[in-house]
């Protein structure tokens, strides 16, 4: 189940590259400057996190990534609701 889930991501975050027009209106709460930018960041951060999550020995590393990146687009956008 877990390799799949990674995989799912892995495709979402490779999607953003592909079609980025997609992704746009739910990053721009979080990064309402420079968009298309961070949609392509977004993109490959959830690429890297979703093989790591595929691959049973770096799972681990890759769901405190995951964490880590959940808690950075939060922070994101309470920070850009304040503006």
């Amino acid at each position: 189940m877990a390799t799949l889930t990674g995989l799912g991501l892995a495709v979402a975050g490779l999607t953003h590259f592909v079609a980025p027009q997609l992704f746009e209106a739910l990053t721009r709460p979080a990064f309402p400057e420079d968009t298309r930018r961070h949609v392509y960041i977004d993109g490959g951060i959830e690429t890297a996190v979703g093989l790591g999550l595929a691959a049973p020995h770096t799972r681990k590393l890759a769901a405190i990534g995951l964490i880590a990146y959940l808690v950075y687009l939060a922070g994101n956008v309470i920070r850009s609701q304040g503006r």
